[in-house]
């Protein structure tokens, strides 16, 4: 049996990347979640994934609407990757958005949004399995700092030289 404090231990020293999945609800609110289980999975067709726990208050909303858009965070995005990963209604309280031409909540000042409609979901243990076709790319005009998680902590990615 594997202990699971051990797993999540050596699990959260992969670094990686911050993401905030968003969608509509069904009065037109603003709903999603935080997840760093995120990665591209195909260039042909482009495809990504990301891996809700089933026990999100956003997963069936996410399912039932079926489309979505995938933040990738900058490192000054911690009010978002906090607010998106706590539980309940209002998540998005404060936080800056407009309403993308695919009809998608887009939360400003990302490194990159992914506009998504889902095209499989699989069983993972607790987490389902999201893959979405990519319908739309943005990119920011400047040059950002990308937010990363590693230990539990979420923090800026260092330049490289």
């Amino acid at each position: 049996m594997i202990n699971p404090v051990v797993y999540k231990q050596v699990m959260g020293s992969f670094p990686s990347g911050v993401t905030v999945i968003t969608t509509l609800n069904d009065e037109g609110e603003m709903v999603g979640l935080t997840a760093s289980a995120f990665s591209s999975l195909s260039m042909d067709p482009a495809l990504v994934l990301f891996c809700p726990n089933y026990s999100s208050d956003s997963y069936p909303i996410l399912i039932a609407r079926k489309q979505f858009a995938i933040h990738l965070l900058t490192a000054d995005q911690k009010q978002e990757a906090y607010a998106f990963a706590s539980k309940g209604k209002d998540k998005a309280q404060g936080i800056e958005w407009r309403l993308s031409e695919r009809g998608n909540p887009l939360l400003s000042n990302a490194t990159a949004i992914i506009e998504c409609e889902l095209w499989r979901e699989y069983e993972g243990g607790d987490h389902a399995i999201m893959v979405g076709a990519v319908k739309n790319l943005i990119v920011p005009q400047q040059q950002v700092v990308p937010m990363i998680y590693c230990h539990g902590k979420m923090g800026a990615l260092q330049a490289f030289a």
